[in-house]
């Protein structure tokens, strides 16, 4: 060779230890692919959970429907007007008992649904833990409800997210039964 020639230009095969290092990486993924598979089996994060996302709107003012979902003499108007009235409370079934205050408890539909306010701001979210009767004790799934104006009425955003796998059906007719239809029927009342 003479000395003006490139040497980075002249063609070469990889070196042995280009070879040797290349073949221990792939070994080595080959054991932490394996390892990470393994670990994936045992994953303690649910990556299949069941949760409701609900978009609906109301012909009222986010203020209205906030109150109407926190104001106990209000809310069991809508009790009175949803399908749990007439198929599951039990004749005499205690009122709806609401916390207007973070922290506090709340009862509905004779005691069948109770939980906790988490956050309430006013006109604009809801945040409780709740839980109906039937789920084991100490079982309590989240539901946050976001308010928000869409024209002259109010698009009323539900997410539930932690309840049992298997209820999501259950729930989601619950939702659309019990909460939105007397709902709106409550707010179209004068």
């Amino acid at each position: 060779m003479s000395d003006n020639t490139d040497l980075a230009a002249l063609p070469r095969g990889p070196a042995r230890r280009q070879v040797l290092a290349g073949v221990a990486m792939a070994v080595s993924g080959l054991i932490l692919g394996s390892t990470q598979a393994h670990a994936n089996a045992d994953d303690p994060i649910s990556h299949t959970t069941e949760s409701i996302h609900q978009e609906v709107t109301f012909a009222a003012s986010p203020k209205r429907v906030y109150e109407a979902l926190t104001n106990a003499k209000q809310f069991q108007r809508v009790v009175e007007l949803s399908s749990a009235m007439k198929t599951r409370m039990p004749a005499g079934a205690p009122p709806v008992q609401i916390s207007q205050e973070a922290g506090g408890t709340f009862s509905m539909f004779g005691g069948i649904v109770t939980g906790r306010q988490i956050e309430l701001l006013p006109g604009q979210r809801i945040v409780q833990a709740w839980r109906p009767m039937y789920w084991n004790p100490g079982v309590y799934s989240i539901v946050k409800f976001e308010l928000a104006a869409n024209g002259s009425g109010t698009k009323l955003t539900l997410d539930h997210r932690g309840f049992p796998d298997g209820d999501g059906q259950s729930l989601l007719d619950g939702w659309n039964k019990n909460y939105w239809e007397p709902l709106e029927k409550f707010l179209a009342q004068p």
